[in-house]
């Protein structure tokens, strides 16, 4: 496996003392499920092996953006529609804002952690998203104002203009992925800085895309969630 490591994992592995196969494994259990660090360091006990929860959430922080800077290679285009909508994420005992988008299949389009809920933020997550995904043709938003005024600054500087709809009703699909993110992030009771919980966010999300198929596989080759991720490593 080390002879086709990505070489960004195998930097990181110089610092962590363990198989690759051991840290991969807590890493996606600590994104992929509801467990606490002390249910993961429980867990591997239970199996033999030694690992301190503050362990596993070191290892997370440092191969996570490596994982979800892989996972972008490999992403599945998403449709134009878009649906964007944001959600209250807790650090350092206040509230944040993930911005997120999703397409009429329910594909995550983006995401973006921001501290504050304006103008500012929610203009960043949109030239973001179409940065890394494309122009859509419609992006549906409920009644803020401010997601409102983030595209209309942007289709002042646009020839042909996105299309926008506000609707209380039609983001449906964007809550649901709220709700997915939001059980995973229960049990870790708040993030304690905001490094920590953009890193730790954009594994979850990245899991998620790839429960939900987002990502490619070569031509033929079959792949469990658990395998797809692992190979992000190589």
């Amino acid at each position: 496996m080390k002879q086709t490591m990505n070489p960004a994992v195998a930097h990181v592995l110089k610092r962590l003392h363990y198989p690759l196969d051991v840290i991969l494994m807590c890493v996606r259990w600590y994104v992929a499920y509801p467990l606490s660090r002390r249910n993961l360091e429980e867990m591997m006990a239970e199996r033999g092996i030694a690992v301190d929860h503050s362990t596993v959430h070191r290892w997370a922080i440092k191969l996570l953006p490596v994982l979800e800077k892989a996972f972008r290679h490999h992403k599945r285009p998403v449709g134009k529609s878009w649906k964007m909508d944001e959600t209250y994420i807790r650090v350092k005992g206040e509230w944040s804002y993930l911005y997120r988008a999703v397409d009429k299949d329910g594909n995550t389009i983006d995401f973006l952690l921001r501290a504050k809920r304006d103008k500012v933020a929610a203009r960043r997550f949109f030239e973001k998203s179409i940065d890394k995904n494309g122009v859509p043709e419609t992006v549906t938003i409920d009644k803020s104002g401010a997601n409102l005024a983030a595209l209309h600054a942007i289709n002042a500087e646009r020839e042909t203009p996105i299309k926008i709809r506000q609707s209380k009703y039609l983001n449906n699909l964007a809550e649901q992925g709220h709700r997915a993110i939001k059980r995973r992030t229960r049990p870790m009771l708040g993030f304690k800085n905001f490094r920590c919980a953009r890193i730790l966010l954009g594994g979850i999300e990245c899991m998620h895309m790839i429960a939900k198929g987002q990502m490619k596989r070569a031509r033929g080759i079959q792949q469990s969630i658990a395998d797809q991720f692992y190979s992000l490593a190589t």
